[in-house]
Formats: C-alpha cells, sequence, structure tokens
C-alpha cells in the first residue's frame, strides 16, 4: 500500500464527517445511527439523499452546494477515493455532507424504513455478467425499498449503454413509474434549468467518457413499496469496452 494511501486512511478515522463499516466490521457491530441520521448527525429534518459508488464524491459534494437544505450521504467502500470528497466537504464547511465506507450489499442495515428520499446511482459499475452485482437490479431495489420512502425517486446516470438498456427493461418490466429518460443528456431539449443544473455535475469518470465521445445517459424513476419485482428476461448486448480505455476481456456479444 502507497504511503499516499495510508495518510488519507489515517485522515479518515479522524475526520467527523465519514462513517466506516465495511462487511467484516458490521457484522460484529451494530450500526447504532440507523434511524438517528437525522438527529444525531445533520440535527435537522431535511430529507436525505444517498449516492451510492460515490467513487471521489464528487457528486455527494456538488448535490450539497446546490442544495443547502438536504442533506447527502455518500456511499463507497473505496476509501482512499472517498478521502477526496470527505475532505473537500471539510474544507468547504459543507454541514449537510456525510460519506458512508462500506460494502452497498448491506446498504439496508444503516438506514431505518423511510429515512431516505432518493438515490443517485451515478456511473455505477454495470457487473454485465453478474445481475445480482448491478445496482439497478431488483435484487438492490428490494433493499432499497427498506428504507426509501414508498414511491421514492432513483436516478441513474450512466455511460454504460448496457446498464441503461437493463434498467429500461427492469423499469418496464416492473411498471415503475418513469419520471425522464434520455440516451443522450447533453443534447436533449426540454429538460428543464433545475434539473440541467444538477446534471451538469460531473464526476472524474464522467470527463473520461465525454472525451470519449460517450453519450451520457440518464433516467429517473419512483420506487413503490408495493408489488413483486421481477428481472426481465431479455439479451442485451455488451458494452464493447470494461473501463476506461480497457477492452471488454469476455468474447461473448450479450446477456441478461
Amino acid at each position: 500500500m502507497s504511503k499516499g494511501k495510508l495518510a488519507k486512511f489515517a485522515d479518515m478515522q479522524r475526520y467527523e464527517n465519514v462513517f466506516q463499516y465495511p462487511y467484516s466490521v458490521v457484522e460484529h457491530v451494530p450500526f447504532a445511527m440507523q434511524g438517528h441520521w437525522r438527529d444525531q448527525y445533520f440535527h435537522n429534518d431535511h430529507p436525505i439523499v444517498l449516492e451510492l459508488g460515490c467513487g471521489k464524491g464528487e457528486y455527494t459534494v456538488g448535490l450539497a452546494r446546490i442544495f443547502p437544505d438536504v442533506n447527502f450521504i455518500g456511499v463507497d467502500i473505496k476509501g482512499a477515493r472517498m478521502w477526496t470528497g470527505a475532505t473537500q466537504a471539510l474544507n468547504e464547511h459543507l454541514p449537510n455532507v456525510a460519506f458512508l465506507r462500506t460494502n452497498i450489499e448491506i446498504i439496508d442495515r444503516f438506514f431505518a424504513a423511510d429515512e431516505v428520499q432518493e438515490i443517485w446511482l451515478t456511473f455505477s459499475d454495470p457487473q454485465m455478467k453478474n445481475p445480482r452485482k448491478r445496482l439497478t437490479s431488483t435484487y438492490f431495489m428490494e433493499r432499497y425499498r427498506r428504507f426509501l420512502v414508498d414511491g421514492g425517486t432513483v436516478h441513474l446516470k450512466t455511460d454504460s449503454n448496457f446498464l441503461f438498456t437493463y434498467t429500461t427493461l427492469m423499469v418496464e418490466k416492473n411498471t415503475l413509474p418513469l419520471l425522464l429518460r434520455t440516451e443522450d443528456l447533453y443534447h436533449t431539449e426540454g429538460i428543464d434549468e433545475a434539473t440541467r443544473r444538477i446534471l451538469s455535475i460531473h464526476t472524474y469518470y464522467e470527463n473520461m467518457w465525454i472525451e470519449r465521445g460517450l453519450n451520457i445517459k440518464y433516467m429517473k424513476f419512483r420506487l413503490p413499496h408495493e408489488g413483486e419485482l421481477q428481472e426481465p428476461d431479455v439479451e442485451i448486448p455488451l458494452d464493447e469496452y470494461r473501463s476506461y480505455r480497457r477492452d471488454k476481456r469476455s468474447s461473448l456479444t450479450s446477456a441478461k
């Protein structure tokens, strides 16, 4: 491990806006603030919005700047990346920002029923080989239902044709209320100014995708509590790349 990472991890241990509960720890330590984020940390009754897979935390911090009357929590397992946003939030004295370092597979252990109003998924790994690992899968939607208010909003912003198509099919299969969908975010007319201002926040990876000439896709939909969720049973063409400047390894051309 590099000295830079060690220094960042040391910072994270003392940051008051960071809570670290990786899977190996939370198995044995209950999270006492579950259901009490507002009164024990934020000290207000404002809505709570999560960014799952927040990476460097650009979206979490960017949204907090735009909406001072909303509480934002960035969630990721990569502490060295999260350090960037956590440090920025402290330096800018943003009281409406927190970061939670944990595995998203156990995200429902940290929030109580109806404690969260919205979820942002920004440039999530498409997980083309394993549907259960996709953050827009019904597997995760069921987890989100445990703490998201009834009809709470889920936002997806992605460069991945595969993930966007899969999520579209999942929404259609389960007749989830679709609020907005565009396959080319920055060349779509009719998006209101407030929404465009939010969507103009660029992550580190988004700038890479834009440099490559890739379209940025966006959708938002509501997630009601009622109804049994079903996975779409459709073959979807795989993305031609795996990550920035790296080709995909699989010889397959499609997956469900």
